[in-house]
């Protein structure tokens, strides 16, 4: 879809001359690139957090270093989602070094961000966590079907891994693995794990995973009920193509980054 046709689509859904600016922001320096960034990824962690995506350790979003394509910004290891800081924020290298910041980096966070990183340049943001309709749905070994219109997001957009489900990724080539199968697409079913979804700016790999987590949740309450009509193959796309592409992805996460804003200031120290 073209950039044109995106605004179009936009224009359907708002009104006014202000909606003619809608976008993330752009820098002339990578200081103030980095620190809004970094400012993002605390407050995906923090609205995670308040979502009850966290389990103990578990769970990691990242983003690419604006000046160094070759490193990332994650979460420390064993520090709560819900109390993540800008400056609790580790920079790693793909070598594993941490560059930045002096907490213990997830090692399987590492192995599979480092890995996905490299093998997809298109990539940004990448987040995971261990979300219970997730790791539910992930048991299945299915894709998400097309019932309703946020599900639509994910129609032909999403793949499941079957490689390794279940097993913790500790090592450099097991990562490597799990990013060969997530050569393309917005998300990921990891099989008896959970959910992976990227993208090209924090807000939309975190407002992927947080309507795909839904999605999930939506689909098991459906079927556990009866048997879900399918949305049609025409309509599916027609959907897709208004509302998954990576502009409205960060645009749907704004209202959550707002109200964490507003009620976690404490976000920014």
């Amino acid at each position: 879809m073209t950039a044109t046709e995106h605004s179009n689509g936009f224009a359907n859904a708002a009104m006014g001359k202000a909606a003619l600016n809608i976008g993330p922001p752009t820098f002339d320096n990578v200081v103030d690139e980095r620190n809004y960034r970094k400012a993002k990824l605390a407050g995906a962690l923090r609205i995670f957090g308040r979502l009850g995506f966290g389990e103990g350790v578990a769970g990691h979003i990242t983003v690419r270093d604006p000046e160094f394509p070759d490193q990332f910004w994650v979460n420390p290891f064993g520090v709560s989602f819900r109390y993540m800081r800008v400056s609790d924020l580790l920079l790693v290298n793909h070598e594993g070094e941490i560059l930045h910041g002096d907490a213990p980096l997830n090692r399987a966070a590492f192995n599979i961000h480092s890995a996905i990183h490299q093998a997809r340049p298109d990539v940004v943001a990448a987040a995971h966590a261990h979300s219970v309709y997730g790791k539910a749905w992930s048991s299945l070994g299915r894709r998400l079907d097309p019932i309703t219109q946020d599900a639509c997001v994910f129609y032909e957009d999403h793949d499941v891994i079957g490689v390794q489900g279940g097993a913790v990724v500790f090592s450099a080539d097991a990562g490597k693995e799990l990013a060969a199968n997530f050569p393309v697409g917005k998300a990921a079913i990891h099989q008896n794990h959970g959910l992976f979804t990227v993208g090209d700016t924090v807000d939309a790999a975190a407002f992927w995973f947080i309507t795909m987590e839904r999605s999930c949740q939506a689909q098991l309450l459906a079927e556990a009920a009866g048997t879900p009509h399918l949305i049609s193959h025409e309509n599916a796309v027609y959907t897709r193509e208004q509302t998954a592409f990576p502009l409205a992805g960060w645009f749907s996460f704004q209202p959550l980054w707002q109200e964490i804003c507003r009620t976690d200031p404490d976000l920014f120290d």
